[in-house]
């Protein structure tokens, strides 16, 4: 006996999937864990923060990945250029121990990141032209940046140091 009933695909835009993917990244790293006593959100990317060398490292490429799949949706260079600047932000401020991590769960650069894109994609373009090529120069950028505010960290203390073992 054969099924006489039609049978309904359903038709799913990638950049939907894509979108949807991104969000949860970002709640994820900003918003999925609930403090109980005060009712506030923070999520994974200031804990990660706090891991010695590497934490704001992978916070970085975390963040950097929203930036990317951004531009494979069509951001354009200005919103780009915002979310890069949301990242930086964090990204200085995550080089003081404790304090960048407090400033990272309130920041909260992916949830800001993923309001631009949603924001931009919401206004009709005639056609959305692909900045894969200035994202990646902006990451390039972001992650230059971090490697100078490690050094600059590894400097300020060894210079600590020096000044309280003399």
């Amino acid at each position: 006996m054969s099924d006489s009933s039609p049978r309904h695909s359903t038709i799913v835009d990638p950049r939907v999937v894509q979108l949807q993917r991104l969000r949860r990244l970002s709640f994820y790293l900003d918003n999925a864990i609930v403090i109980p006593i005060i009712n506030y959100r923070i999520g994974l990317d200031p804990i990660i923060g706090l891991l010695p060398g590497g934490g704001d490292a992978a916070g970085l490429f975390l963040s950097s990945y929203i930036v990317l799949e951004s531009a494979r949706l069509g951001a354009s260079k200005s919103v780009l250029g915002q979310m890069a600047f949301n990242i930086l932000l964090e990204t200085f401020a995550g080089t003081v121990p404790v304090l960048g991590d407090l400033f990272d769960a309130t920041w909260k650069s992916n949830a800001r990141n993923i309001q631009l894109l949603e924001d931009h994609l919401k206004i009709p373009q005639p056609q959305r032209q692909r900045n894969q090529a200035f994202a990646i120069l902006l990451i390039v950028g972001l992650v230059l940046v971090f490697i100078g505010c490690l050094a600059l960290s590894i400097l300020l203390l060894r210079w600590l140091l020096q000044f309280v073992n003399s």
